[in-house]
């Protein structure tokens, strides 16, 4: 361990767990982490093998679940295969699950968690800036089913996530550019210092100081709104057409909340967010199908029959949600991608 991690605690009652972010923490885990049990590690093909090794050998009883990398294999089927790891490897409930990865690992293994013997513990251990930044802490967890993104899933908070950011080293340029995109969306809604800091390329030199206030963010508003009833809406900004962009294929989920989020600002913060997305490598023009991109939109979850809450920034750090008509926000998307 290179430095003493900082330890943000989510308050959640009894669900309660410690987000320790720190650089080469990995190797001592156990320190942080409630390994002296049977634990099965779910990773994917695209992690670094040497992680989840390193990970089971601080276990008393370990055995990893490698499933292939990539979106297309966050499903039913997938999820079918830990479930089937889990019960011949004789997990109990005082056992675990341990995701070693991204945000694809950590959904998956936190659903099945959430699901066998109606759930037992889960820890996550994020491996890219993405899932650091956002999809490690807050309990979501899900599948993708018949196209749909996360349309299966359920509310299962993890026990303790660890983030050692020097994992972050085997990631390319483009990896990088799609988790600072997470982060982006959290300054854009709620804290401006953070967006400053960020357009003076500090997300350059102090990763670990922009990765520790997105989770500041996230976690303030989880404790106040668990299950997105309301201010937990906020989350969600870029994520509607985003969600929309990604469909189509061919882009990091990072890379279509850029997108997303463009759509949804006013003209004053687009001056500004532009040029921030290009320095940081993301795309800033949508050249693909509207029509098809707006479809997907209908199976958006956060709405409630032909409305959707619709998350806007006027003014960067101050987010606001809206009940919009569906049909009224898809002919707003549309009207932006046809100036672009």
């Amino acid at each position: 361990m290179k430095n003493s991690p900082e330890v943000l605690r989510m308050e959640l009652g009894e669900r309660s767990y410690d987000i320790v972010i720190g650089s080469g923490i990995l190797p001592c885990a156990n320190d942080f982490l409630n390994l002296d049990r049977r634990a099965l590690i779910v990773t994917d093909s695209g992690v670094p093998r040497e992680y989840s090794e390193k990970i089971a050998a601080l276990c008393r009883e370990a055995r990893i679940f490698t499933f292939p990398q990539g979106e297309e294999h966050k499903n039913i089927d997938t999820y079918t295969d830990i479930c089937k790891e889990m019960l011949t490897f004789n997990l109990q409930r005082k056992d675990v699950v341990i995701a070693v990865g991204g945000g694809v690992t950590g959904d998956m293994a936190g659903f099945a968690a959430a699901t066998y013997m109606r759930g037992i513990d889960f820890y996550n251990i994020p491996t890219t800036l993405l899932s650091q930044v956002d999809s490690s802490i807050g309990g979501k967890t899900a599948v993708d089913f018949c196209g749909v993104k996360n349309i299966i899933g359920a509310f299962h908070q993890p026990k303790g996530v660890l983030i050692d950011t020097d994992v972050l080293s085997t990631l390319d340029k483009r990896q990088i550019a799609a988790g600072m995109a997470e982060v982006v969306k959290m300054s854009l809604t709620s804290d401006a210092e953070l967006f400053s800091m960020m357009e003076k390329g500090l997300w350059k030199s102090d990763i670990g100081e922009m990765i520790t206030r997105a989770l500041m963010i996230k976690k303030r508003i989880v404790e106040s709104d668990e299950r997105e009833g309301a201010e937990r809406r906020l989350l969600n900004f870029g994520h509607t057409f985003g969600h929309g962009v990604e469909a189509l294929g061919g882009r990091l989920h990072g890379e279509c909340v850029a997108i997303g989020m463009l759509p949804m600002c006013s003209e004053g913060v687009r001056k500004r967010l532009i040029p921030l997305l290009s320095a940081l490598g993301l795309p800033v023009v949508f050249s693909g199908d509207g029509d098809a991109a707006a479809d997907f939109m209908k199976h958006d979850k956060k709405g409630e029959g032909n409305f959707t809450y619709a998350v806007y920034v006027d003014e960067i750090g101050m987010g606001r949600v809206e009940k919009t008509p569906l049909d009224e926000l898809i002919k707003q998307i549309k009207s932006y991608l046809g100036e672009q």
